[in-house]
């Protein structure tokens, strides 16, 4: 395997392109919204999770870097793989709480069946932290687009170390 594709994938033309570079900035939006107050709450959220602070660092930190990595298209692959592992545990961790795949609908949920421990909302579901994993495989597997500081930055100077 070429190590250079592993880390800078081939970006495609045209609009396919274009939505590897929407999807990328988009997905890095995200992360670093989810990242930062995780950070700065760190043992509030490591409580609610009952999982050591140190472990929760690791998790938001991968989010907000890996957030502010993949909105520069900066080694994006290992961002996307990053964020990716946060997401799989999500996914763990929601499937042996019992959570269905797909929530109900909100709106057909009779009123005063589901309060949330924000009030009343979307019960939860593991399909939001999936959908997450199958966005950062893409971009592990696609690269970061065309307007990427990978295209830029990185493939030159893997080019010169593995020639």
């Amino acid at each position: 395997m070429d190590p250079i594709a592993l880390l800078v994938p081939t970006s495609p033309a045209g609009l396919a392109g274009l939505s590897l570079v929407l999807l990328r900035l988009f997905t890095g939006v995200v992360f670093i919204r989810h990242g930062w107050p995780k950070l700065r709450n760190l043992n509030t959220w490591a409580a609610a999770m009952k999982t050591p602070a140190w472990l929760c660092f690791l998790s938001a930190f991968s989010m907000w870097a890996g957030g502010v990595a993949l909105i520069m298209g900066l080694l994006t692959p290992l961002a996307a793989a990053a964020i990716a592992v946060s997401m799989l545990y999500a996914v763990v961790l929601e499937i042996r709480s019992g959570f269905p795949f797909i929530a109900p609908d909100p709106f057909q949920i009779p009123e005063g069946d589901y309060a949330g421990p924000m009030g009343v909302g979307e019960p939860p579901s593991w399909e939001k932290a999936a959908m997450y994993v199958v966005m950062c495989a893409v971009l592990m597997a696609s690269g970061g687009g065309p307007l990427s500081l990978d295209l830029v930055l990185v493939a030159p100077r893997l080019q010169v170390i593995f020639g």
